[in-house]
């Protein structure tokens, strides 16, 4: 039996999208089912006491040089020439994510992920702008103004808090992070240690 590879994800990450565009070939070659989570990765910071590397890292000397050297052989590891680092960076994806779980409630999740995915760090747009966000989802054949104000429905917002409250609960404490049972592994450089385990009985 195939086994299940939890992705806990938010568009906010360019780690996230590095991630995903990865996963097919690790998922081809190993036959694993995909279930994306969706998380709020400044909710994740805020519980954790976390901070993003631009943060954290800013004083070290070399450190954010040696990351943006590590990204850079991870697009040309995995022929991820269309990434293009967003220039509003960092975006607030508050509603970009709750709009991920409304759409996922009209079935259409999948189409809403894309979008974003494409609009976010392909094409640099401002998503956190709600107009840019509705132009964007509407320009994927998407209804945006119908998605917009399901994102703003109390059980949405509620959806996406708890999922959120469910993987700091699980040890989380950014993204990406994925699951293979209950073994977590953080990081789009841990792909190979999830593959090795989506293999293994």
């Amino acid at each position: 039996m195939a086994k299940r590879l939890e992705f806990l994800f938010d568009f906010a990450s360019p780690n996230c999208w590095l991630a995903y565009r990865a996963l097919p070939a690790v998922l081809a070659r190993t036959g694993a089912r995909l279930e994306i989570e969706p998380v709020l990765l400044g909710g994740l910071f805020k519980a954790t006491g976390n901070q993003s590397p631009m943060t954290a890292f800013a004083a070290v000397k070399g450190k954010l040089a040696y990351e943006n050297l590590e990204m850079k052989r991870f697009i040309a590891r995995h022929g991820l020439t269309q990434f293009r680092m967003n220039p509003h960076f960092p975006v607030n994806t508050l509603s970009l994510m709750r709009g991920l779980v409304a759409a996922r409630l009209r079935g259409q999740g999948d189409a809403y992920l894309e979008a974003g995915l494409k609009g976010m760090w392909e094409e640099g747009l401002a998503l956190g702008d709600p107009a840019v966000l509705q132009a964007r989802l509407d320009s994927a054949g998407l209804d945006g103004p119908a998605l917009l104000a399901g994102a703003q429905k109390p059980e949405v917002k509620a959806a996406l808090a708890e999922a959120t409250e469910r993987a700091v609960a699980r040890g989380a404490f950014g993204l990406p992070t994925f699951f293979v049972g209950q073994e977590m592994y953080f990081g789009k450089e841990r792909l190979a240690q999830v593959e090795q385990d989506l293999v293994n009985p």
